[in-house]
């Protein structure tokens, strides 16, 4: 699977607006076949907060659905594949609760976002539960992979992820399913 970027429709009239966020016929008629199971929500207060480089290993390996209910982030996804001809390559695209869009992210790609104001809400969907002996992760600043935050060296952290080690001494392998890192693919749905 690809990464997708999926702009639900919006019906507005003076009150505001109405949007679909996940209907399984639509989106299934579009190619993305994933059963979820579990949404989360989180609350980040400060600007600057920076949550990854994160991801659960099999048999737990998530295939999530981001979205960005109040404020804006900047939303990164890494190949960790290691079979990829794109393993440690990342992409990263801008997401707020003005524009609606969300992101899918396959398993095989780590996930990290960063608040681009204070008191951002994201909601994710995941089509496995979470585990903790696989929840998994490497550092948000790791040079080998350059992601380019739009903050610099400034970031609010929690200790958990001050602490994740370098991408090249992770020992988890994920399956690769022949499609490397592309440009998102933008759907309307």
């Amino acid at each position: 699977m690809t990464l997708k970027v999926l702009t639900p429709r919006r019906f507005a009239d003076e009150r505001g607006w109405f949007s679909e966020t996940w209907n399984r016929a639509r989106l299934e008629a579009a190619g993305v076949m994933v059963d979820f199971c579990q949404d989360n929500h989180s609350l980040s207060r400060a600007a600057g907060t920076l949550r990854g480089m994160h991801f659960q290993a099999p048999p737990f390996a998530q295939t999530k659905l981001v979205r960005c209910l109040r404020g804006r982030i900047f939303d990164v996804v890494v190949d960790v594949r290691r079979a990829s001809p794109t393993f440690g390559q990342w992409r990263g695209i801008e997401l707020s609760a003005e524009d609606g869009k969300q992101l899918l992210i396959p398993v095989g790609f780590a996930h990290g976002f960063l608040t681009l104001g204070p008191d951002c809400e994201i909601a994710y969907k995941v089509d496995a539960p979470y585990s903790a002996p696989s929840d998994g992760g490497f550092a948000w600043d790791d040079p080998a992979v350059g992601i380019e935050w739009p903050i610099g060296t400034a970031a609010v952290l929690s200790d958990k992820d001050r602490a994740l080690p370098p991408l090249a001494e992770l020992s988890v392998d994920f399956p690769y399913d022949g499609q490397p890192l592309g440009a998102f693919q933008e759907i309307a749905v």
